[in-house]
């Protein structure tokens, strides 16, 4: 869970921390410091963020895809 800005815990994705990972490793990957995103131009950032996200994507669908064949196989 993450505090708010009031202290509360809000609920977190089953994933989010996972997403935030390969997220990095992807940016890294580009030689970008995923803490410098902000001071790459705007039309970078947003084609670098786009191509993270559909590797991102789709190594958590691969893993999801994973982790329902190793649950099909125990029951």
């Amino acid at each position: 869970m993450i505090p708010d800005r009031h202290g509360a815990r809000l609920l977190q994705a089953p994933l989010a921390d996972l997403e935030r990972a390969l997220m990095e490793t992807f940016v890294q990957g580009r030689g970008v410091d995923p803490e410098m995103l902000d001071s790459l131009p705007d039309d970078e950032r947003v084609e670098l963020l786009k191509e993270a996200s559909i590797a991102v994507s789709a190594k958590l669908a691969e893993i999801e895809a994973r982790s329902q064949y190793v649950h099909d196989l125990h029951h």
